[in-house]
């Protein structure tokens, strides 16, 4: 008997029930984006944007002449240095890890009464067959490939859910990026996607792919795919964990509801 078949026995399922079922989704107990609390800021204060590396939070004249703490998790790196040098906790540590957003604005935080406004994407809305994804490292650092390397372990096991990884743009439904996409790999990506049969569409993965991350700007890259190709899905994160990844692509394919809007988290 193979080592393997036998280990199975042993040991039994090992694959997560989430997210077809509650249960565990392997990230309990790991700190998430920091969440805002405007009612704990200090008018006066800017300590946390002026330790933010990446500009995810930002300080402006509000209309009423006041200054106003602008938090935007699309560019946000999960550093935690907004928390520490936040004397209020206005910026709290907290385990918010699901920010997948069909629109880049529902990423940026805004004063909203009730955050659970789900908006379904009509152009997935009758995607009923298996999702093959191309991915595109952009410029990546490699650490949202290491979580992209997860999903197939047998934890999270993502064939389960019909989803899949295809080496040929050819097969692909879906274009995943990561990277903060440097100059050098613009025309590459831009073949990738046109070598893609339509139906087709674009998710970033990762602060990097979404907005640019800690290179943006730089003498090598620009802002992320923001102006190089149609984002359907973004994803930030430093990097985005497995299970956010799994919500984000479930929540593209409509099976799953988009937890964030206005940069809050609904139930």
């Amino acid at each position: 008997m193979p080592l393997w078949t036998l280990i199975g026995l042993l040991h039994g399922k090992q694959t997560a029930p989430w997210p077809l079922h509650d249960g565990e989704d392997g990230q309990s107990g790991f700190i998430g984006m920091p969440r805002y609390h405007p009612d704990r800021c200090d008018e006066s204060c800017e300590a946390c944007a002026e330790v933010c590396p990446t500009r995810a939070i930002t300080m402006r004249k509000a209309v009423d002449g006041g200054d106003r703490l602008d938090v935007d998790y699309g560019r946000c790196v999960v550093c935690q240095l907004c928390t520490e040098a936040c004397p209020t906790q206005a910026m709290a540590p907290s385990s918010d890890w699901a920010f997948g957003a069909r629109r880049r604005d529902d990423l940026i935080w805004e004063k909203r009464s009730n955050p659970t406004q789900d908006v379904q994407n009509k152009t997935v809305s009758g995607f009923r067959r298996s999702l093959h994804i191309r991915h595109v490292d952009a410029g990546s650092c490699n650490g949202c490939e290491s979580e992209l390397q997860a999903l197939n372990n047998p934890f999270y096991n993502l064939h389960r859910l019909g989803i899949f990884f295809t080496a040929s743009p050819r097969f692909a439904d879906l274009l995943l990026v990561t990277g903060p996409v440097t100059y050098a790999m613009l025309n590459p990506l831009r073949a990738t996607y046109e070598a893609m049969p339509d139906p087709r569409w674009v998710m970033a993965v990762g602060t990097c792919a979404v907005s640019g991350g800690v290179a943006e700007g730089g003498y090598a890259c620009g802002h992320g795919l923001e102006g190089v190709l149609p984002v359907d899905v973004y994803l930030p994160g430093c990097p985005p964990n497995p299970a956010a990844i799994i919500h984000a692509l479930l929540m593209f394919l409509n099976r799953m509801p988009q937890r964030v809007y206005g940069g809050q988290l609904g139930k």
